[in-house]
């Protein structure tokens, strides 16, 4: 399981270092994306195969599932480790994420995201400001 908010920087050739808890879980090769709020979604392979299929199963019909779909699979790419446990973001991923120097990888569970470090404090505050309202929605989840 992927968890907990570990602060990194993004070196000048674009590479990060992800911490060791998390490279353990995932793999040889694993695969990055971009994913909402202008973040990034790393998973292993077998996280990503049942995203592929969940995909797959969207409604080609219907303009949002579309959208999604390929917004999802047109940003990803498989991603490994240099010898330090770095890996490289591409221009493309680091643009969408707005990921410049200050980095935060956060855990999710079966995923981990990557954030630039503004991004990821302004949505931590404004998530923290109406976390009682989002509990109380989630009720029906047995939470």
């Amino acid at each position: 399981m992927f968890m907990g908010e570990y602060s990194h920087t993004l070196d000048t050739k674009s590479r990060l270092i992800i911490p060791a808890k998390f490279r353990n879980q995932l793999g040889d090769q694993f695969i990055i994306t971009k994913w909402m709020e202008k973040s990034l979604r790393a998973m292993p392979m077998s996280v990503w195969e049942k995203l592929q299929e969940q995909l797959n199963q969207l409604p080609i019909g219907k303009k949002d599932a579309r959208a999604f779909r390929r917004f999802v699979m047109a940003g990803a790419l498989e991603a490994e480790f240099d010898k330090q446990g770095r890996i490289v973001v591409p221009n493309n991923l680091r643009e969408y994420a707005s990921l410049e120097k200050s980095v935060v990888v956060t855990g999710v569970g079966d995923s981990f995201e990557i954030w630039s470090a503004e991004n990821w404090a302004d949505y931590t505050a404004e998530t923290a400001e109406d976390f009682d309202n989002i509990a109380e929605g989630l009720v029906d989840f047995d939470l």
